[in-house]
């Protein structure tokens, strides 16, 4: 099977862009890998690690002759970034993110970028806790989904493109609008960060000394890099706001349920939860 690009720029080279260039790598969607990172040291370990076949901290360098340039940064740097870049990229190439937030980003740059370069939308819902090209590992991806966002602006062919792309690399590959995925993301991933950073501040340091396995998975989350979650979290506030509404609500229920109300409502509220979490796919 041929490769699907020539070049695939990767912009960023953490967990997610260095993943992503090992698993373009592992697939053969494109001939050459080429990385842009601001510095020399994590290049040359981007290609020890096998991320990138050749890399550079000249941004012309590494988007002229690109087919397909993938923004791996963090999500109040990605809207800068392609306005900068998509000058410099060729005619025909497509310009993509893997942002966690989506409706900001696609609306400001929406009629902004040179006609030449389409812009697609895309988030893989997969990484870790962790960060930098030494946590990176080809199969991040693997049996994960992506939604790639779609506007009546969207170049379709790009669309196409980045689509057939993330089918090859996650499996699943969901399209919807930027503002749909912003709101379900903050109620799967964007409140679920929440919930743990808030969980470990709210606890003791005697019981987190005695904490079980349990509390510890519930909360790996809360190990994530903080700034690059409070730029997450300012993004989608809304969204997040609403989600938070929502979980607050549950939480007086059971309160409710607590303090002194019929003993068959509890056990009522603790069933639902449970169906609905049965019913669901662990990876």
């Amino acid at each position: 099977m041929s490769a699907m690009f020539k070049q695939v720029t990767i912009v960023g080279l953490g967990l997610i862009g260095g993943s992503l260039g090992m698993a373009i790598r592992r697939h053969r969607l494109a001939e050459r890998v080429v990385g842009l990172s601001r510095t020399e040291a994590t290049l040359r370990v981007a290609r020890r690690r096998g991320a990138i076949d050749t890399g550079t901290t000249d941004e012309q360098t590494a988007v002229r002759e690109a087919d397909l340039v993938v923004l791996a940064t963090p999500v109040d740097l990605i809207v800068p970034q392609a306005k900068r870049l998509s000058r410099l990229m060729r005619r025909g190439s497509i310009l993509t993110d893997v942002g966690s937030t989506k409706g900001s980003i696609v609306n400001a740059l929406t009629g902004r970028l040179p006609r030449r370069v389409a812009f697609v939308g895309a988030h893989p819902l997969a990484g870790s806790e962790q960060r930098g090209i030494m946590a990176a590992r080809a199969e991040v991806f693997q049996g994960s989904t992506c939604v790639i966002t779609k506007t009546a602006a969207s170049d379709p062919r790009a669309v196409a493109r980045v689509r057939t792309f993330w089918k090859r690399l996650a499996g699943q590959v969901v399209l919807m609008s930027p503002e749909r995925h912003d709101r379900l993301i903050a109620q799967v991933s964007h409140l679920p960060h929440v919930l743990a950073f808030c969980l470990v501040d709210a606890t003791s340091s005697d019981a987190l000394a005695m904490a079980p396995r349990s509390f510890l998975e519930a909360t790996r989350v809360a190990k994530s890099d903080p700034a690059l979650w409070a730029a997450i979290l300012r993004d989608n506030r809304a969204a997040i706001l609403q989600a938070l509404g929502a979980f607050e609500r549950r939480c007086r229920r059971m309160r409710q349920a607590l303090d002194g109300g019929p003993s068959r409502r509890l056990a009522r509220f603790l069933h639902h939860a449970q169906a609905i979490r049965c019913v669901l796919r662990d990876t």
